[in-house]
């Protein structure tokens, strides 16, 4: 197993997390919705829901909040949200994976191409990107939840795939199939809750990107995760330290 991260989200770079809480609560409620109106309305036995549900708590999101999300699944004036997926590339051939949950995917479509347009990128064709990227499960835990030695030992015992620590996170790398039991058993182990569950693109190969490609391709990367209807953004871009420091 890798003992250091070397690909992250760029929304996990320092200070992301802090900026457009409104929206990212906005993001959160409508995958509660979605989650809980695919499945039942309980975080117990929906693991898709639990999975969001623990998504929000980790972002201090309101416990009202999220019951009111819940419940709006069942209610009858609640949305119609189409999960969808982009493909495309960005400066310096970087491929990205861009996921969505909207109420219309003609508006969500040209936001999208028009992020990538006009911002040294181009959309591709579905496929286009996605055989480059493994489909896995990622659990995220805050570096205070344990020792990189000792998430290692429990992540192992778990059935987990991979972990990668640094000295912001542990990311737990699994099966798609094992993520929620992975997940599970760490939270027992640890006596912790994870920031995050569920699933992730995971590149096979990384593009190492810096200058002007570098700043342009986090420009392109934040308008889109700006865009209401956008869920994630998944990358197969590497940047070092020094680069994220002076574009943080």
């Amino acid at each position: 197993m890798a003992g250091h991260s070397k690909y992250k989200n760029i929304m996990y770079r320092k200070g992301a997390q802090d900026k457009r809480r409104s929206a990212a609560f906005s993001k959160l409620s409508r995958e509660i919705t979605v989650a809980a109106k695919m499945g039942v309305p309980d975080p117990d036995m929906n693991p898709r829901l639990r999975a969001a549900v623990t998504a929000a708590r980790a972002q201090s999101m309101p416990k009202d909040n999220i019951q009111r999300s819940i419940d709006k699944a069942s209610g009858g004036d609640a949305e119609n949200y189409e999960e969808i997926r982009y493909e495309g590339f960005g400066p310096g051939g970087v491929a990205l994976v861009v996921e969505a949950l909207t109420d219309n995917r003609n508006r969500t479509a040209t936001n999208v191409r028009t992020i990538f347009s006009k911002n040294g990128g181009n959309l591709g064709a579905s496929g286009a990107v996605t055989h480059g990227f493994s489909r896995v499960g990622l659990i995220r835990f805050p570096a205070s939840a344990a020792s990189a030695d000792s998430m290692l030992e429990a992540a192992i015992d778990a059935g987990a795939e991979d972990v990668e620590s640094d000295d912001e996170s542990h990311e737990v790398w699994t099966a798609q199939e094992d993520l929620h039991e992975v997940a599970r058993a760490l939270e027992q182990a640890l006596g912790k809750s994870p920031e995050s569950i569920g699933l992730a693109w995971r590149p096979q190969t990384t593009v190492e990107i810096a200058g002007d490609d570098a700043e342009l391709l986090i420009k392109l990367i934040e308008l889109l995760e700006e865009d209401d209807d956008i869920q994630t953004v998944w990358g197969n871009y590497e940047m070092s330290e020094e680069v994220l420091e002076r574009l943080a």
